[in-house]
């Protein structure tokens, strides 16, 4: 059985291996779009959003039925529903009075399915 030690994830080399940097830096997305991926995952860093969509993965949903379901106020959800529109995460349609929500795309649930898989392991 290894010992942790502090210095165990430090690389303690000098060496640049160039070549490598070189060629990661030309498969380096543009720094809008990674700022972008980054604000994606902060809207995940919300129980109440991560309840939301977990929710819609089953499920198009109105305010109503969301709010019933987390045990929260309408107001609540739907502050937490217009963050996952401005990430694109969730889209909505009417029908008469009533508001559904549904997940965007198929990538939102492959990526909450990924993240679940993830925490899930063991």
């Amino acid at each position: 059985m290894c010992a942790y030690t502090a210095d165990f994830d430090r690389c303690d080399c000098n060496i640049i291996h160039e070549e490598v940097v070189a060629e990661v830096r030309t498969q380096m997305p543009e720094d809008e779009i990674l700022l972008n991926l980054a604000d994606l995952f902060k809207v995940f860093s919300d129980s109440t959003r991560v309840k939301i969509v977990c929710a819609l993965l089953k499920s198009e949903m109105c305010v109503c039925d969301i709010a019933a379901l987390l045990g929260m106020s309408k107001s609540a959800i739907s502050h937490q529903l217009r963050a996952l529109r401005q990430t694109r995460l969730v889209k909505y349609r009417r029908d008469g009075k009533i508001v559904y929500y549904s997940l965007d795309d198929e990538h939102v649930g492959n990526i909450f399915q990924q993240g679940l898989e993830h925490v899930c392991e063991s």
